[in-house]
C-alpha cells in the first residue's frame, strides 16, 4: 500500500503548502481523495499519471478540498482522455462541477459519473473485485464523510517445492492459488494446505478529515492498517477545536489509540504553525506510531 501526500495543509494555499489532496494505491488500484487547488500540478510534480486515475473521492464541499476538481476533469478532456471517471462526494457536487463546464463550454469527452453522497451512516460506495470503499461519517460544519478502503484478500502463495514434487501441471496453478486442491493422474487429491501457505493480510486505509473529535468512529476503523487523521490545532489552541470542528494532535492519536491501528499519518495542518514535528511530538504522548504528512512525501506499508 501506498499514500502519497499531494496536498496536507488547512484553507489556503501557499507557495510552499498546498490543500488537502493525496493519492492512495491499495491492491494495484489508484485513488484520488480530495482535490484541492494545485493538486494537478503536484500529480505531475510526482509523476502519477493521469490516466491511472478513475476514481476520485470528495470528503466536503469546503474550498480547499475540492476546488482543484473542475480544472483537472477539464485537463482529462485536453488530454483526449477517454476512460469513465468516478466522482464521488457529497450531494451538490454534480451541480457544482456540471454548471463551470456549461458556462464555460467544457463538457467531457469522456463518461464522467457523479455519485453524490446524503447517508449519515456508513455507505458502502465501491465494490470491485480488489477493494472495497465505505464511507465513514464526519463532524464537520457541513456534510462530510472519510473514506474506509480496504484491500480484499490475495491469492495464497505456492509452496513451489511441494508442487513441482507432485509434478503438477502449471494449469492448474491458478486454481490452486485460488484455494482448490490438486487432482493427480492417478486420483490422488493432493491439500491445498499442502501446496501453499496464506496470503498476506489484507491492508486497509482509513482517510478522516475534517472533522472533530468523533469516538463514534472507532468502531468501523478498528484495527485498520493506516488512519490518516486530521490535527488542525495544537493543545496551546485546543480551544479553537471545538467551534470550528476540526481536532488537535492529541485528539487524533487518541483516535488512534482506541482503533487500535497500526500507523497513524497526521495532516491538515494550520499554517498558523512553523514546525510540523510539534504536532508529531504531541501525538506521540498518547500514541507510538505517528507519522507526519507533508506535502510531496510518499509512505509505503
Amino acid at each position: 500500500m501506498k499514500l502519497t501526500i499531494l496536498g496536507c495543509y488547512a484553507a489556503t494555499p501557499r507557495t510552499f503548502t498546498n490543500p488537502t489532496s493525496q493519492v492512495l494505491e491499495i491492491n494495484n488500484e489508484l485513488f484520488l481523495i480530495d482535490c484541492g487547488e494545485g493538486t494537478q500540478v503536484e500529480l505531475r510534480r510526482n509523476k502519477i499519471k493521469f490516466s491511472k486515475i478513475k476514481h476520485i473521492f470528495i470528503s466536503h464541499l469546503h474550498g480547499d478540498h475540492f476546488f482543484g476538481l473542475v480544472g483537472l476533469i477539464s485537463t482529462f478532456r485536453l488530454l483526449n482522455r477517454e476512460n469513465e471517471l468516478h466522482i464521488y462526494g457529497p450531494k451538490g457536487i454534480k451541480e457544482v462541477i456540471t454548471l463551470q463546464l456549461k458556462l464555460s463550454s467544457s463538457w467531457t469527452s469522456y463518461p464522467l459519473y457523479f455519485h453524490e453522497l446524503e447517508n449519515k451512516e456508513p455507505q458502502l460506495i465501491l465494490n470491485n473485485k480488489k477493494v472495497t470503499v465505505e464511507t465513514i461519517p464526519l463532524q464537520h460544519r457541513i456534510y462530510t464523510n472519510g473514506f474506509l478502503f480496504k484491500a480484499k484478500p490475495g491469492d495464497r502463495k505456492l509452496l513451489m517445492n511441494e508442487v513441482l514434487n507432485y509434478e503438477i501441471d502449471v494449469a492448474y496453478y491458478k486454481g490452486i492459488k485460488k484455494g482448490k486442491d490438486a487432482f493427480l493422474e492417478d486420483g490422488t487429491v493432493i491439500p491445498n494446505k499442502k501446496l501453499t501457505t496464506p496470503p498476506e493480510p489484507p491492508q486497509s486505509y482509513a482517510f478522516c478529515s475534517d472533522t472533530k473529535y468523533n469516538p463514534e468512529m472507532v468502531d468501523q476503523i478498528k484495527d485498520v492498517t493506516v488512519l490518516y487523521h486530521e490535527a488542525t490545532f495544537l493543545e496551546e489552541h485546543a480551544y479553537l477545536a471545538a467551534p470550528t470542528k476540526h481536532s488537535t494532535a492529541k485528539e487524533a492519536a487518541a483516535i488512534a489509540n482506541a482503533a487500535n491501528v497500526s500507523n497513524l499519518v497526521l495532516g491538515h495542518y494550520s499554517t498558523r504553525y512553523k514546525d510540523i514535528q510539534l504536532f508529531k511530538d504531541e501525538a506521540e504522548e498518547i500514541f507510538p506510531s505517528v507519522e507526519l504528512a507533508d506535502d510531496g512525501k510518499t509512505f509505503s506499508f
